[in-house]
Formats: structure tokens, C-alpha cells, sequence
């Protein structure tokens, strides 16, 4: 039998949503991941983390992609914040091939700190260029409290 969680992950915030519908999608996975790795149990810390690394790297593939395809301005800054957090990840994968499990919980902490920041500046301000490229304006984002257990 699969439990499926309904709540919210610790992670993910109603301030996060950017107004893009699959990017809150893609973020929502993202901090799903971070979570899921923080609450694994030692045995399953290489397998949560692999996890969140294709995501990770499939996620930043495709934003890279739509800063390409639509001129962004900002995109090399961007992109070097996508490669550091995906050096940290593989570097952390090869650690925790070694035995060092504390470097993943220290990784955990560090992307809840980084990942709020870069999708409340950097992501937002893509998501915001798209939407007007495509649709003429700025997303309009209405936010509800999330409730959290």
C-alpha cells in the first residue's frame, strides 16, 4: 500500500509561486525532493539524492532552455547559480559514496535556505519575462496560507 502525503511539503510556500504554472509545478517537485531527502532514513540517503539530483538537473535544463529560446537577459547569472548547486549535489554524491552521511544532512540545510531566495529573485523575474514576452504582463500570483501541520 502507497501513503500518499496531502500536505504541503515543509519546503515548498505559497510565497514561491511565481505565476508560471509549470515552473511552480517543477518547484513544488523540487522542494518535495529536498524534504523527502531530509526525512530519509541513512539506508535511503543515495537513492533521495539521486532523486533530487535528476530532478535537479532536468528542472535547470529546462529553465536554461526557456532563458535561450526568449533572450533573458539575466540568463548567465542564472545558469552559473543552476551549475554551483549541481556541482554541490554531485560532489555530495560522491561524499556519501564514501560514508559521509552528515554532509547530506548539511546539504539539506543549505537548500532550504538557498532555494527560497533563488525563486523569489531569479526564477520570478524569468517567470515574469516569459509571461510578458507571451502574454503582454507580469503574472498576477494570488496567494492562500498553506497550512502547515
Amino acid at each position: 500500500m502507497i501513503l500518499i502525503n496531502t500536505q504541503p511539503p515543509s519546503s515548498w510556500q505559497a510565497e514561491l509561486l511565481v505565476g508560471h504554472a509549470p515552473m511552480d509545478h517543477e518547484h513544488e517537485l523540487f522542494a518535495q525532493l529536498i524534504d523527502a531527502l531530509q526525512q530519509a532514513a541513512d539506508a535511503d540517503l543515495a537513492p533521495a539524492l539521486e532523486a533530487l539530483a535528476a530532478h535537479a538537473e532536468q528542472h535547470f535544463a529546462d529553465e536554461h532552455t526557456a532563458m535561450a529560446e526568449t533572450d533573458f537577459p539575466a540568463r548567465a547569472c542564472h545558469a552559473d547559480e543552476h551549475a554551483a548547486v549541481l556541482r554541490s549535489v554531485h560532489g555530495v554524491q560522491r561524499r556519501l559514496e564514501q560514508g559521509d552521511v552528515a554532509v547530506v544532512r548539511r546539504l539539506c540545510i543549505e537548500l532550504q535556505s538557498w532555494f527560497p531566495a533563488h525563486v523569489q529573485h531569479l526564477d520570478s523575474a524569468l517567470a515574469h519575462w516569459i509571461c510578458k514576452l507571451r502574454l503582454g504582463g507580469k503574472p498576477v500570483v494570488l496567494r492562500r496560507a498553506l497550512a502547515h501541520p
